[in-house]
């Protein structure tokens, strides 16, 4: 008959009793086994859902990188050709006749929109936020701050619809000529009907700012009262303690927030595609020009690329590239917020 308990070396000295059933398991989750499983679980997740997005993009992609070249992101003609024609094959690779991508103008298109949202949001969000936490009454700054964050919530297909309907012909009809006459040099070109560059670019910032203002609102928050008391005390104006004090205090912050509203940009789809024009063939030259990005042609286009066998791989060449822009991105502003989150500030070092 088996005994329950074990004896020690000695013979009985060290007598401990056997460990219960499930004992060891209850041990294991009551020290934090359990808790930290998960923990390593959910690290890796984000990086698998990454991989696998990224190889499923490359795998559907290989033929239309294959066919389409280098060529595709330098030249500008987009045709998916022969709509009713019978496809013929090149190289391996099936295709419609005359069918001819480039994305060179969706591309720049992509990059120009977003410089010019992060160009007017970034600094009307991060002037917002300094007058929320400094300027405003702790009550009326929670209703600003409420209505902030309300218009972080708008659905993109509203501020679009908003864009298309009223403040793009209002821009082309009482702002921009207005402008035009006092910066011709700058502001050239016919404004048409509000359609183009400068709209779908606006449209952008208004996105973008609800998400960088709460950010940066949040982080200035958090910067003691000790440094900006001592800067006043030395003689700085308010303006002097936000630009010596304050921002260099939060400036790494400040930058991964403007990340989170670049990334925003960079991808936003249905709002640009209703105010772009959907030009994919030609670079904007002037701020009224209309023109694409890459996420507004994936969207428009689509149910037309469906139809040929080339054009749907194309769209997964397509989102790769933007995948890449947004990955490039994303490093390059890793490595700003490691450079300038040890600047040295004049009274004291950042959190």
């Amino acid at each position: 008959m088996a005994t329950s308990a074990t004896a020690a070396p000695d013979g009985g000295a060290g007598y401990q009793p056997a460990p219960r059933p499930g004992r060891s398991l209850r041990n294991w989750i009551s020290n934090g086994g359990l808790i930290r499983w998960l923990g390593r679980v959910g690290s890796v997740v984000p990086l698998l859902m990454l991989g696998f997005v990224f190889i499923t993009l490359i795998i559907q992609a290989i033929p239309a990188i294959r066919h389409n070249g280098w060529g595709f992101l330098s030249s500008s003609t987009w045709s998916f050709g022969a709509q009713y024609g019978a496809p013929v094959t090149t190289g391996g690779i099936a295709h419609l006749p005359g069918e001819h991508f480039g994305a060179l103008p969706q591309i720049i298109g992509t990059l120009e929109t977003s410089a010019i949202a992060l160009i007017v949001a970034v600094p009307v969000s991060v002037g917002a936020a300094l007058v929320i936490v400094e300027r405003l009454p702790q009550r009326l700054a929670s209703i600003v701050g409420g209505f902030l964050e309300l218009l972080a919530g708008i659905p993109s297909v509203i501020i679009g619809l908003w864009g298309a309907l009223t403040f793009g012909p209002f821009l082309s009809h009482h702002v921009t000529p207005w402008i035009a006459s006092h910066a011709p040099w700058f502001f050239s070109g016919d404004p048409g009907n509000g359609q183009g560059l400068l709209t779908s670019g606006l449209i952008l910032a208004v996105m973008v700012i609800p998400i960088i203002a709460a950010t940066s609102r949040d982080l200035i928050r958090g910067v003691p009262i000790l440094p900006r008391e001592g800067a006043v005390a030395l003689g700085m104006s308010d303006f002097e303690c936000a630009r010596r004090v304050t921002l260099p205090w939060v400036n790494s912050g400040i930058i991964g927030a403007t990340v989170l509203g670049l990334g925003r940009a960079l991808g936003e789809t249905i709002a640009v595609a209703m105010v772009c024009g959907d030009n994919l063939s030609q670079v904007a030259t002037n701020l009224y020009a209309t023109m694409s990005t890459i996420a507004a042609n994936i969207v428009l286009n689509l149910d037309t690329a469906i139809q040929s066998p080339l054009g749907i791989k194309t769209y997964a060449e397509l989102g790769l590239v933007l995948m890449v822009i947004t990955l490039l991105t994303n490093v390059v502003a890793r490595v700003m917020v490691r450079r300038v989150s040890g600047t040295a500030l004049p009274v004291g070092r950042g959190l």
